[in-house]
């Protein structure tokens, strides 16, 4: 699902790819792996991440709200 950089946490780069979730730009588009990526991306202090975290929720339920917490509660980057 995600790679590179943004697996070993580059907030910037889990920004990115929550982008291009959004609009399904070389992956399918996906509002919850969206939600979740922008979620990290802000708790690692990008704000834009919280606010692209806020407008992509307005696209979703909350059941995909509620899954997109999770699997951001349960995210593990990969060891260095």
């Amino acid at each position: 699902m995600v790679g590179g950089a943004a697996q070993k946490g580059v907030a910037l780069a889990q920004f990115q790819l929550g982008n291009l979730y959004v609009i399904g730009t070389d992956v399918p588009q996906d509002y919850v792996t969206a939600h979740m990526l922008f979620n990290i991306a802000g708790s690692r202090g990008l704000t834009k991440g919280a606010k692209n975290r806020t407008s992509v929720a307005k696209l979703m339920n909350d059941r995909q709200i509620a899954e997109a917490q999770g699997l951001a509660r349960n995210w593990r980057t990969e060891s260095k």
